[in-house]
């Protein structure tokens, strides 16, 4: 898609965001500098000498909390983007008429310059917003309607209650009834300098009828705050905006169609699903020993309600909404009907996980977003509990306090309702104490404080926390008890299931092993590592502690199954660099490379990272003859996919080759590159071949013509 208008306009928002934040959070008391005091009096709280509802005077006072806890610039940041993001999720959402009364909530369609449709029709809106009035006053809204000069007033409530009403949907992105982010939504949303202008005015309609463009804006949004943070020590709170790297349209078809599209055609040769594949790389002709050995491991039949994919470094969903593309066409394929699919794929096949929560929720809301192209039921089916999201945004334990939270469970029966502390007082002295606490559960008491300690980095490492798969039982059964437990009476234990059930989704999705795991990781060498990264990736990772992404490598190949199939876009120095010449003994002599594109070395834009894409296959073959496209001749991003097309399609051409990836062990020392490059020559006489002498430290770049 054409992202002119988007990178014009996001980094500006941000801008504005911020400032538009800053104003509203200093009308109630926040600073940078100082926090002002709230006092009750009454039914009202008085903040600097103005009055507010006491409802207001608690959201202050819950904001004052998020304040302390991360600081005020990242606070500001972190509302800012809220707000960006929830009206930029409403505006793709108006535009493709998925919202429930069908007016549109930031824009009016018959005329640009008038104010928002929904206000001609603010009477009729509230009883689809909110029929049982639970946040919304139907006749306070009609008053206001009728005032004809209290428009910002009744736009404002409209614009609320529009969230709450996504809230019951869409939770991970929109806030509840009375939560402290509405007092924080931007003044002057009906002045013709409103922030919304620049959303609805700078960003023309036909640039938002692909779902990728939200994660094009948030690309672009975090541009500058990118620009800030690279080159340095990286902290934990700025690793999302110094590692994300938006995947390219095609790469991601490239890597879902040959990972998870591979696995479904090895089954089923004749699927019409092949034809559907633009970007998928028919397997090379392999001998009659790899044949045998490829169908001993290759199922006779798949279900489509058993396949299971990952992302672990999710980002917006670039990669998730492929994978339901894909998805889609297998379902229907085996008889299933559209509407159908979309609750299937989203609660058994896609799991995704990622270390930004605002990252995590544009990738929910994308899956939303394709679920609800194919099904115009697919939000009531969410509200009605039928339907959730396997996607989630991972989080510190750190503040959790397992004892108290267990008592507050009261799992065993043993507490009075409601009772949250003394249970644990001096349990480690008193084994009898700790039988009696846990009883028959001891074991999912034990579970909880090994994930305490698991997850306290959480923010930090990731996807690379490892959770034993052995777990995985326990961890489902646990999560079933506590959902048992939430629908209970007791507000306690109520609470503490929603202290405690992410710490056991994102577990869950660390114990399970996965058909295809595809992933765009996050690239960040050792020396911008903080200590705590470093620590952990020389201890767990040793042959690929040079990089984020490298041990993302491995990581991801622990995830899969053993016959999984893996999709990366990485930096591409792991093919050169004698740094990585252990990683790349790990993934030739224990794994099959089954296919790889080496972009042109200036070929990613504007960040102007060398890449390459791959596909990895967790079980080795050594007479494996694998698939390899050399795209350093063809400057541009934009000529990429058009010469890997020709490739495919053209197996002879000068720039695919195939080969075993194995024989490269042959060369001791000698980077991978190396070697493709002369197999290269080899097949096609593009050179003369290279002297098998090379070292690795020499890599190419002492040759002439040699650039790979």
């Amino acid at each position: 898609m054409n992202t002119k208008n988007l990178k014009a306009y996001a980094p500006k928002a941000r801008s504005q965001f911020i400032e538009a934040i800053k104003k509203r959070a200093a009308q109630f008391g926040i600073y940078q500098d100082k926090i002002a005091e709230v006092r009750f009096e009454g039914g009202a709280a008085i903040i600097e000498g103005r009055a507010f509802t006491k409802k207001q005077g608690d959201q202050r006072k819950r904001l004052e909390q998020r304040v302390a806890e991360k600081g005020y610039d990242l606070f500001i940041r972190e509302m800012a983007y809220t707000w960006f993001n929830r009206l930029a999720a409403i505006r793709y959402m108006e535009l493709h008429d998925y919202l429930d009364h069908g007016f549109r909530v930031l824009s009016n369609p018959n005329n640009p310059d008038s104010l928002p449709e929904i206000l001609d029709h603010a009477s009729d809106v509230v009883d689809i917003l909110d029929p049982n009035q639970k946040y919304l006053d139907k006749s306070h809204i009609i008053e206001l309607q009728l005032a004809g000069n209290k428009e910002e007033e009744l736009y404002r409530e409209l614009l609320l209650g529009q969230c709450h009403r996504l809230y019951n949907i869409m939770p991970f992105m929109f806030e509840a009834i009375d939560d402290a982010t509405e007092l924080l939504l931007p003044d002057n949303l009906t002045k013709t300098d409103s922030i919304l202008k620049g959303l609805v005015n700078e960003i023309p309609e036909e640039d938002w009828s692909e779902i990728e463009v939200i994660g094009w804006l948030y690309q672009f949004y975090i541009s500058e705050h990118k620009d800030a943070v690279i080159g340095k020590v990286v902290k934990s709170e700025d690793i999302p905006a110094a590692t994300q790297l938006f995947t390219p349209n095609w790469i991601v078809k490239y890597l879902v169609q040959n990972s998870l599209g591979r696995q479904w055609l090895a089954t089923y040769p004749e699927s019409e699903l092949k034809g559907k594949m633009e970007y998928y790389i028919e397997p090379a002709e392999q001998s009659d020993d790899v044949i045998a050995k490829l169908k001993a491991i290759t199922p006779t039949s798949i279900d489509p309600e058993q396949i299971k994919v990952l992302d672990p470094a999710a980002g917006s969903g670039h990669i998730l909404v492929e994978v339901y593309e894909v998805l889609r066409e297998i379902y229907l394929e085996r008889g299933y009907r559209l509407r159908e699919i979309p609750e299937l794929i989203l609660t058994k096949n896609i799991y995704g996980l990622d270390i930004d929560d605002r990252a995590a929720q544009l990738a929910g809301f994308a899956l939303m977003m394709k679920a609800r192209e194919d099904d115009r039921r697919i939000f009531q089916r969410v509200e009605d509990g039928e339907v959730s999201l396997n996607v989630y945004s991972l989080q510190s334990t750190e503040g959790l306090d397992i004892g108290k939270l267990w008592q507050a469970l009261n799992l065993v029966g043993n507490q009075q309702q409601g009772s949250t502390g003394g249970l644990f007082d001096g349990l480690d002295d008193e084994p009898e104490s700790f039988v009696q606490a846990t009883g028959i559960y001891k074991e999912y008491f034990e579970l909880l404080q090994t994930l305490k300690s698991a997850f306290l980095q959480a923010k930090t490492l990731g996807s690379l926390i490892q959770i034993d798969n052995a777990h995985s039982q326990n961890l489902v059964a646990l999560k079933e008890l506590l959902q048992a437990k939430e629908k209970g009476s007791d507000p306690s234990a109520k609470q503490a299931v929603i202290d405690i059930l992410p710490a056991i989704n994102q577990a869950i999705l660390l114990a399970q092993q996965y058909d295809a795991v595809v992933a765009n990781p996050p690239y960040m060498g050792n020396k911008l590592q903080n200590k705590d990264v470093k620590s952990f990736l020389k201890k767990h990772y040793p042959e690929a502690n040079k990089d984020l992404f490298s041990s993302f490598i491995l990581r991801n190949i622990e995830l899969s199954k053993p016959t999984g199939e893996l999709g990366f876009m990485t930096p591409f120095v792991w093919m050169f660099i004698s740094s990585y010449q252990s990683m790349r003994e790990v993934i030739l002599s224990k794994h099959t490379l089954s296919s790889l594109i080496q972009l042109e070395y200036n070929a990613s834009g504007d960040v102007r990272v060398p890449l390459c894409t791959f596909c990895i296959s967790k079980y080795n073959f050594n007479e494996f003859t694998g698939s390899y496209i050399r795209l350093a001749d063809f400057s541009g991003d934009a000529n990429q996919p058009i010469k890997v097309l020709e490739a495919k399609n053209n197996r002879r051409c000068g720039w695919l080759f195939e080969s075993k990836p194995n024989d490269f062990l042959q060369i001791k020392g000698a980077p991978i590159a190396y070697w493709v490059t002369n197999k290269a020559r080899e097949c096609f006489n593009l050179y003369p071949p290279l002297s098998e002498n090379i070292s690795a430290k020499q890599g190419l770049a002492t040759t002439d013509n040699n650039q790979f």
